[in-house]
């Protein structure tokens, strides 16, 4: 039997690249609904959509979720996971997964592996995914994060440079990869422990995050061990970009996924 784990959807208002979207329509419903929709097939004992705009806030309500208002001015989606898990007062010991707010077609079978996977390894703070690169140009590409793991599953370096590096085998040939599983697509999505979210917003910027602009480095450079849950495939994709809002709204449309 699964032991019970909470699912937190981050809805940040403000979006650079797409303004607005937590809201924007997608085949009847808004982005982030959508969202916790997913989310409630999963096994999560309690969702909780956590947003710093009333607007959001009353919007998610009226569709049913729980919410709660969160500070406008954390710096990142895992500080305001920590203020929530500080107003509902989680014990230290409680399991919580991060699903981001514009991911409506998050698999809710991925959802309850990660929050598992870090149940199961109690030496863990955090729990990851990733997936088997199989493209060469995604491997060289800088806005695909790569994860190198130990023999345990552990992450050992995540980077947006092309890691591992197989020197022989790109001596001779970069046009392709050595073998198919050669290399790990970090997946963005997080189970916490809760009482790695209550320290983490003491925790100081690591310099390799600076540099690579990964959050997840600076519980690396910290000492906390990161467990990578590896996939065969990769998920369906979110929304970042008007282009991605479209093909969103199509894939609903093609599949008939009307709000009733």
């Amino acid at each position: 039997m699964s032991t019970p784990f909470i699912a937190i959807v981050p809805a940040r208002a403000a979006s650079t690249r797409l303004p607005g979207k937590m809201l924007l329509d997608v085949a009847g419903l808004p982005l982030v609904v959508r969202t916790a929709q997913q989310a409630k097939k999963s096994s999560a004992a309690q969702i909780i959509v956590a947003t710093d705009d009333t607007h959001i806030q009353n919007v998610v309500a009226e569709h049913g979720f729980e919410t709660l208002l969160t500070s406008p001015n954390h710096p990142s989606g895992t500080d305001r996971l920590s203020e929530v898990v500080t107003q509902l007062n989680l014990s230290d010991d409680t399991v919580v997964v991060n699903v981001q707010g514009d991911e409506p077609l998050i698999d809710p079978q991925l959802i309850n592996q990660v929050a598992q996977a870090l149940i199961q390894h109690p030496e863990a703070s955090i729990a990851t995914c990733a997936y088997p690169i199989s493209e060469v140009d995604k491997f060289f590409n800088p806005n695909i994060v790569k994860v190198v793991c130990n023999q345990r599953s552990f992450a050992l370096y995540f980077s947006r440079a092309p890691i591992p590096w197989a020197r022989d085998d790109f001596a001779r040939d970069k046009s392709q990869l050595p073998k198919p599983d050669f290399a790990l697509h970090h997946i963005g999505l997080y189970a916490y422990r809760v009482s790695f979210l209550k320290q983490f917003p003491q925790l100081s910027t690591g310099i390799h995050e600076k540099l690579e602009s990964l959050e997840q480095l600076r519980a690396l450079e910290h000492g906390h061990r990161i467990f990578v849950l590896k996939t065969a495939q990769a998920p369906l994709p979110g929304v970042d970009t008007a282009e991605d809002l479209q093909n969103m709204r199509d894939y609903f449309a093609k599949h008939h996924l009307y709000a009733k």
